[in-house]
């Protein structure tokens, strides 16, 4: 049930990232037709815009790569042979992935809070639209990375009862 939830979680952030990454198109071809045509005028909301965007799109991208595993992970060690070695070598790290997002998300809300006293130079937003995307990812990192190690102690706990 769970895992539906996330799997589903991870779909939305999926089309999201998509979705954020066509919008993306717009304001950074307005640079560039500015830039080198001179067809339109330079408009500098267009570089706020591509800014903001571009941390949402890393961000959200970030947590599906926690839930994909393909982020946070890098290979020191040769893989385990044993169950307790592949549990230690997937443990320790989505551990440490899980302790270091719940610090995000958890000191992310006063960073988010600082955000909110503060207005973007060209377009007056309030800088809670990109400073919340710190606490909302640390959130995800967490989940996911919180939901793998349960499946890697799962999976332990499978290989230990399953006769050899």
């Amino acid at each position: 049930m769970i895992k539906r939830i996330l799997e589903y979680f991870c779909q939305v952030l999926r089309i999201l990232v998509g979705g954020l990454v066509a919008a993306l198109l717009v304001p950074v071809a307005m640079q560039v037709i500015a830039r080198y045509t001179g067809l339109i005028p330079v408009y500098l909301w267009t570089e706020e815009v591509a800014t903001f965007i571009f941390v949402w799109i890393v961000m959200l991208g970030s947590m599906i790569a926690v839930w994909e595993g393909t982020h946070f992970e890098v290979h020191v060690t040769a893989d385990a042979k044993t169950p307790l070695g592949r549990l230690l070598q997937k443990g320790i790290v989505l551990a440490l992935v899980s302790t270091f997002a719940l610090l995000f998300a958890w000191y992310g809300i006063g960073y988010a809070k600082f955000g909110s006293i503060q207005q973007s130079v060209m377009m007056q937003v309030n800088l809670i639209v990109i400073y919340a995307s710190v606490p909302i990812a640390g959130a995800g990192w967490a989940a996911f990375a919180l939901y793998r190690l349960y499946e890697a102690f799962a999976e332990f706990a499978d290989t230990r009862g399953a006769p050899s």
